[in-house]
């Protein structure tokens, strides 16, 4: 097909059965639901309109929105809520419909600051050569030798380097510790690098973290971080309201003031040395951030900052990090000509001081005020309660047309939860079900006598009736759970009476976990929160999915707990606005990972009585794709046989 006619061609036309993609890609066919979507999106970037729309599993989204992208000539953001998809997109999507559509649109990929190389960094880190592990030795001489060889920096080029490696935080940049143009390595900075070619792009793909970045800075009158764009295209957008929470809000961490600790040591071993109170300050803070991580107590969890506020040792720890910021500033303030790294520990001390008085403090009634602990760290944040009003400002203040998009968006056939949560109520919507014969292909199976999800005995007595479901699926399925404490309690029994090869989640990195369930026989992934999306097993590797409970999040949540008290106070009900839809979401998005191609089939497994005994279960029935529902465990055991 030639130019001149393809650019005569509307979307709807271009993924019809005489449009180029037929000859393009083996096997395509034509989907009007596709079509709709393209067409929709279409129309919102050459009106410069904003458009909501849910796209069910098997519409195709993606050339959805990168065919009317592309063709309409027009600078486009694509912003995705995971790296896979990011990758993807610009790896593989973009330039087979650039191809198809024979335009030589100019494409750029960008990540946040902490994917790329920073050579600077990682020089500093070989000289300094001190490293708590082995294996985080031999990560550094891994990147060391990566480092000759990439030419975008992009750690996802290391697939060998876990992503909870020591060696990360060490060969990567953050805001805080950049050199900018002062930084001997900045003409061959990989980070600006990628930069410059995002500011030439006609499509640009991001994630939604830098996405938000871009609207905070732009808000406080800073230079963007992106370029103008005439459409954003918000991809995976159920992702973007937790996303826009955290940009809104302040936090400070232990890792922040480690790192500050880490790299002042660094300078007075290098521009210093006759300086030792630098040294000894640096000491200080790390003994400090101990002491004050056990005050905090044991646990890691999540808790409402009134609780530590008024306890004599925090307010002991409070005092002594404030003391000492001020003593680091004197310390620092002399030293600043002599190097550039010196001046950054000056501003990050200034801007650390300035941020944990304020996050020790009592906060505005319209932010949560909390707590969050692992076992070594700690973060302190502020969290704005309602984002509706300051997204809402910010879309439309960037002008241009919004496309948001995502296959779990809707509530009961609705779209409104979203816009409201967005503050998108001017926005069009659009609901597009899943193309899918979910009646052919799909079972959802509803085991009876379980006790309450609250029951100590749930986990188990779900494996008990799961058991014959397993047996008749030769493994071939996920457990997905919402408890680490119910996943473990659950291995554990099946892992002993089975006779199935288990996979946990942790117990490898999440590729890796999938490559050994798709390439093993009678096998069963028992995972939590990170599977239950963005996980795409096509086939009959996958033909049964167990979800243990519905996914409503924690009560006793700090941001949940405040959410539902503004609820209250403005005589709304809290589990019909703000619980209840987030739950469907979430089942929805773990009930997905069933029927990923018009070939699947397989059986939902949903381990919560409350679907049946609550009134509130048939909101979730109804958000899910229409199956064929059973509590004959014959049924679904002569279903899965039919299954090779």
């Amino acid at each position: 097909m030639s130019k001149t006619t393809l650019d005569k061609l509307n979307s709807f036309s271009v993924l019809g059965e005489k449009g180029p993609f037929v000859d393009a890609i083996t096997g395509y066919r034509p989907r009007p639901v596709q079509q709709e979507l393209a067409q929709a999106i279409e129309n919102a970037i050459q009106t410069k309109t904003s458009l909501v729309a849910e796209a069910g599993t098997g519409i195709g989204k993606t050339f959805a929105y990168l065919v009317p992208a592309i063709q309409s000539k027009k600078s486009v953001i694509i912003s995705t809520g995971t790296r896979n998809l990011q990758d993807q997109l610009f790896y593989k999507d973009l330039p087979l419909v650039c191809k198809t559509l024979n335009l030589k649109s100019k494409i750029a990929l960008l990540k946040g600051r902490n994917y790329y190389l920073c050579t600077y960094r990682l020089e500093m880190t070989v000289s300094d050569g001190r490293l708590s592990s082995r294996q985080a030795s031999h990560d550094l001489q891994l990147a060391r030798r990566w480092s000759s060889e990439t030419r975008s920096g992009d750690l996802a080029e290391m697939v060998n380097l876990s992503d909870d490696s020591e060696v990360r935080s060490l060969i990567t940049s953050t805001v805080d510790n950049c050199l900018g143009q002062d930084c001997p390595d900045f003409d061959d900075c990989h980070l600006q690098i990628a930069r410059k070619k995002a500011q030439q792009a006609d499509i640009l793909v991001i994630n939604h973290h830098l996405l938000c970045a871009d609207l905070v800075l732009r808000d406080d009158g800073f230079a963007d971080l992106l370029p103008d764009a005439d459409s954003i295209i918000v991809d995976e957008a159920h992702k973007l309201p937790d996303v826009v929470t955290q940009f809104f809000g302040r936090s400070v961490s232990s890792r922040q003031l480690l790192e500050l600790a880490t790299d002042m040591r660094r300078e007075y071993l290098t521009e210093a040395k006759d300086c030792r109170e630098l040294d000894d300050a640096a000491s200080t803070i790390e003994q400090i951030v101990k002491e004050f991580r056990l005050a905090l107590g044991e646990k890691s969890q999540r808790v409402a900052w009134d609780r530590y506020k008024n306890l004599k040792p925090i307010i002991e720890k409070i005092a002594e990090l404030t003391d000492l910021f001020e003593q680091l500033e004197e310390i620092l303030e002399p030293l600043c000509p002599r190097s550039r790294g010196l001046e950054s520990c000056f501003g990050r001390a200034q801007s650390l001081h300035e941020a944990f008085v304020e996050l020790t403090k009592d906060s505005s009634t319209d932010m949560v005020h909390w707590c969050e602990t692992w076992t070594r760290s700690f973060q302190i944040h502020q969290t704005p309660v309602d984002i509706s009003k300051t997204f809402s400002e910010r879309w439309k203040s960037q002008g241009g047309s919004w496309i948001f998009t995502s296959a779990t968006l809707a509530i009961d056939g609705e779209l409104s939860h979203f816009q409201q949560q967005m503050g998108l109520q001017e926005a069009k919507s659009l609901l597009l079900s899943s193309p899918f014969n979910f009646q052919e292909q799909a079972l959802m199976y509803l085991p009876r006598g379980l006790p309450e999800p609250s029951s100590a005995d749930h986990p188990i007595e779900l494996m008990k009736s799961i058991l014959p479901i397993l047996r008749a699926s030769k493994g071939r399925a996920f457990c997905l759970f919402t408890s680490y404490r119910a996943l473990q309690t659950a291995s554990i029994w099946l892992s002993e009476n089975g006779q199935f090869k288990i996979l946990i989640q942790g117990s490898a990195d999440k590729t890796e976990l999938l490559r050994r369930f798709t390439q093993s026989d009678n096998c069963v992934l028992m995972a939590t929160a990170s599977f239950w999306e963005g996980v795409d097993v096509r086939g009959n590797d996958l033909c049964c999915v167990v979800i243990d409970k519905l996914p409503f999040s924690v009560p006793s949540d700090p941001v949940i707990q405040a959410r539902i008290s503004a609820c209250r106070k403005a005589g709304e009900d809290a589990f019909a606005k703000l619980q209840l839809p987030q739950a469907v979401i979430s089942l929805k998005q773990g009930a997905g990972r069933l029927i990923r191609d018009p070939s699947d089939r397989g059986v939902l497994v949903i381990g919560d009585p409350r679907i049946i005994s609550k009134n509130y279960g048939g909101s979730f029935i109804k958000s899910l794709p229409n199956m064929h529902k059973t509590r004959d465990l014959e049924l679904v055991k002569g279903f899965l046989g039919d299954i090779d």
